[in-house]
């Protein structure tokens, strides 16, 4: 790569970094701009999550100071995450790269709609429930959690929102302490996913070391800004970016001719 590149994987990592924090969905832009540079879509996949596993680790160290740190918890349902992280990174690799382009550029534009919904939020502001934690609810959260491992393990990209809506609808967990056990769930079966990566070769360090560097930038700016003043036109710049980014993958320029 020449020193452009890695200068446009830098900034699509704070890019990232900073939408991740303020709004969600930062993937939607790391990835997409990563294959744009020529990394094979496998390659992509994996090397984003270096970036991923720095933001997580940051993001957990935050939580723990705030005293927000459930790791008994957070391994219970990390245990089944990694189980379908597994799977679903090597469903990722045994894909040709049309067809995950072609899968990713439908996922960007689901996950858009709901970071412009933000259905989580009014679920969330609309339930007045209490914790509940019981065994038969911990059971079904495992369950949802071997579905968001193998979603996470195959693309990444929104998972947040399942995580929220998922732990907020069986246990009634608030907001703060859903957002700390899904960092350190994400660190454990990103870690996982990562390794099927790394040992199938589909891993670029140099970008993916840039990418991380830029990411965590953009997350401390991310958290120096105002939500209320910066979620507004950070969702502008997420749908425009986005349905450019989709519109690429699906060729859409090719079919129109141009």
């Amino acid at each position: 790569m020449t020193p452009l590149e890695f200068f446009i994987i830098f900034v699509a990592g704070i890019a990232a970094g900073f939408v991740n924090v303020v709004g969600g969905g930062g993937s939607l832009i790391a990835m997409p701009a990563l294959i744009f540079l020529g990394l094979p879509s496998a390659v992509a996949n994996g090397t984003n999550r270096v970036a991923l596993m720095v933001q997580s680790l940051v993001a957990i160290g935050y939580f723990k100071n705030k005293g927000y740190f459930y790791p008994k918890l957070s391994i219970l349902l990390g245990v089944p995450a990694v189980i379908g992280s597994v799977v679903g990174a090597k469903f990722a690799i045994s894909l040709s790269d049309e067809m995950f382009n072609r899968i990713l550029a439908i996922v960007m534009l689901t996950v858009l709609v709901l970071i412009i919904w933000r259905p989580e939020k009014k679920f969330i502001q609309s339930e007045a429930v209490t914790e509940n934690l019981s065994k038969p609810r911990l059971a079904m959260a495992a369950l949802i959690f071997f579905g968001v491992g193998f979603y996470g393990g195959f693309i990444q990209a929104g998972v947040g929102f399942i995580i929220i809506a998922g732990l907020a609808l069986v246990t009634g967990m608030s907001l703060v302490k859903i957002n700390s056990i899904k960092v350190l769930v994400t660190v454990i079966y990103i870690f996982s996913s990562l390794l099927v990566f790394v040992y199938n070769g589909k891993v670029d360090w140099l970008p993916g070391l840039v990418l991380a560097l830029g990411n965590a930038i953009g997350a401390y700016w991310g958290s120096a800004f105002s939500v209320s003043k910066g979620d507004k036109w950070i969702r502008r710049f997420l749908i425009v970016s986005v349905l450019i980014m989709a519109a690429k993958l699906l060729e859409v320029h090719k079919r129109l001719g141009f």
